[in-house]
């Protein structure tokens, strides 16, 4: 008997069709993968599961949970039902955690709501949780906040809120998005084992089919909010009888064409770092001592060339991001030397950096926590224009962000909507348009295309391989995705614990790995074909 069935689910807000006859079910103990490109329903479907619809929705159809009637449920019931016997990862972490309390406050606040559990009982529970997502007292305290993490130990906290009451069924909306493979690879043994312990029913909603594949029973392919094609996962994805699901294959293993390195050897560097440091303060954990300081980043260097493409990979929490911000003039080094164009940026002041600013831009890991959420588009993507020397007029404005918009694979007319009615890949890519508009030199990319379906993410890439040809842009990326790194980049820098471990030639680094951190990354990299194979095999 399923613990979850849909039949026939529609939606629409307003006038807009969102979803379209959907039939989808999940039994206890079972895993069903739910794929499809950003914007084909997959998120609304688990919004719908968990009644947390705009007021202008309106669904149709019969969504059954374990003999309740979800859709004719009243809100005390979907309060009694949401966080203990339905769970929900949401894809965006940043904005599912409270920035006010502490991590150890929001997920011992789940326990003590449905268990009525004492504050030292809950926090105890609580401490045990994190510590199986990966987050340990002796580094993560429960009185971390969450600006205090990274994006992917951010995710692991909303990871075992959502876990920590063992619920029957689990949604897990892009659960790994944020996480390096090596971390990935665990939290995906985690759900394994909490399906396995607690016959627990997972709806796995993800863009990558190498993770679904390994992960999913079974397999349902949305597309434009109807269910292309639903079957067993090995036999759906090596046959690909439908040509979506063929599309999405394809797109998932699709590698651009090379991007040509435009500087000759003699070449000055765009791009120079030297002996770079980051300390942070440490938590005082006695009245008269000093806290020993936190070094998030250790003697960093190295060089970009003009038009050179460089992926600076590592684990979470290994320093990548604060690298970058310190590249980008967000931060200021301990220690060490930054060079761009030939000039120290180190120190200055805003002013200074103007001239600089015009050449570098960035797009960062959280798109939503990076846009004013009062604002439109048309003046989102346009914000960076304000560093150029000759500015352009209102109208020159909009057609350069139309054109941006354009070549990110967004309509011109999306420029009068707000960052909220995006879904998640789509202000991925928002914010990819705002970091091109102005044509810069140098592109520092923190996981730019974590949030992006595959389709999109194959375009996203095809478009950096055309601008690193045809602009000579030079990029820096900040990635876990091993896949990205092999495919639009010349050299890989391999980051642990604040140190560079390991450089070299891309296929080098990554077919040949030398270092333990750089063997461990290979190691945990999701594959499609390796995947399937060994679903077959499991099967046979």
């Amino acid at each position: 008997m399923s613990l979850l069935e849909i039949e026939n689910l529609s939606l629409a807000i307003g006038d807009t069709p969102i979803l379209k006859g959907i039939e989808l079910s999940v039994a206890p103990g079972e895993v069903m993968g739910l794929v499809g490109e950003s914007g084909s329903g997959k998120s609304m479907t688990a919004l719908t599961l968990m009644q947390l619809l705009p007021h202008a929705a309106r669904a149709t159809g019969r969504v059954t949970f374990d003999g309740i009637d979800i859709l004719a449920a009243s809100e005390d019931q979907m309060c009694a039902l949401r966080g203990d016997d339905i769970g929900m990862v949401f894809q965006e972490p940043m904005t599912a955690l409270n920035p006010v309390k502490t991590i150890g406050e929001q997920v011992a606040e789940g326990i003590r709501w449905h268990t009525k559990a004492s504050r030292t009982e809950a926090e105890d529970r609580a401490r045990k949780m994190l510590d199986r997502v990966g987050l340990p007292e002796a580094k993560f305290p429960l009185a971390r906040y969450p600006h205090e993490l990274s994006g992917g130990q951010r995710q692991r906290v909303v990871i075992a809120i959502a876990c920590a009451l063992k619920p029957k069924l689990l949604i897990a909306d892009e659960p790994t998005t944020a996480l390096d493979v090596v971390l990935q690879a665990q939290i995906l043994d985690l759900l394994r084992d909490l399906v396995a312990e607690n016959h627990m029913g997972l709806l796995l909603i993800s863009h990558d089919l190498a993770v679904v594949t390994d992960m999913a029973d079974r397999i349902t392919v949305l597309r434009h909010g109807e269910v292309m094609e639903a079957g067993d996962t090995a036999r759906t994805l090596s046959a690909q009888l439908h040509p979506y699901t063929r599309q999405l294959a394809q797109a998932s293993m699709h590698v651009p064409a090379r991007p040509k390195v435009h500087a000759a050897g003699s070449a000055k560097p765009l791009l120079e770092v030297e002996g770079v440091t980051r300390d942070y303060p440490g938590r005082r954990t006695a009245l008269f001592k000093r806290p020993a300081p936190i070094r998030a980043v250790d003697g960093v260097s190295l060089a970009l060339a003009p038009g050179q493409s460089v992926a600076l990979v590592g684990r979470s929490g290994c320093g990548k991001s604060t690298l970058a911000r310190m590249i980008l003039a967000l931060d200021r080094p301990t220690s060490g030397a930054i060079r761009f164009r030939g000039e120290t940026i180190t120190g200055k002041s805003e002013a200074e950096l103007k001239p600089a600013r015009r050449d570098m831009q960035v797009v960062f890991q959280d798109p939503y926590g990076s846009f004013d959420p009062r604002q439109k588009v048309a003046k989102l993507v346009a914000e960076p224009l304000h560093v150029l020397e000759k500015k352009p007029t209102p109208a020159e404005r909009r057609e350069m962000v139309a054109h941006a918009l354009h070549e990110v694979g967004l309509d011109h007319r999306d420029v009068d909507k707000y960052p909220h009615e995006f879904s998640g890949g789509q202000r991925q890519r928002l914010s990819i348009a705002r970091a091109i508009i102005t044509r810069p030199k140098l592109v520092v990319a923190d996981e730019p295309v974590s949030a992006l379906d595959v389709s999109i993410r194959a375009q996203i890439l095809d478009l950096f391989a055309e601008l690193n040809q045809k602009l000579g842009i030079a990029y820096l990326f900040i990635t876990h995705d091993l896949t990205v790194a092999r495919a639009i980049t010349d050299e890989v820098l391999v980051m642990h614990d604040g140190k560079i471990v390991e450089r070299g030639k891309t296929g080098n680094v990554l077919d040949h790995p030398q270092s333990e951190a750089a063997k461990a990354l290979v190691a945990a990299a999701p594959d499609l074909h390796r995947a399937i194979a060994r679903r077959m095999q499991g099967q046979g």
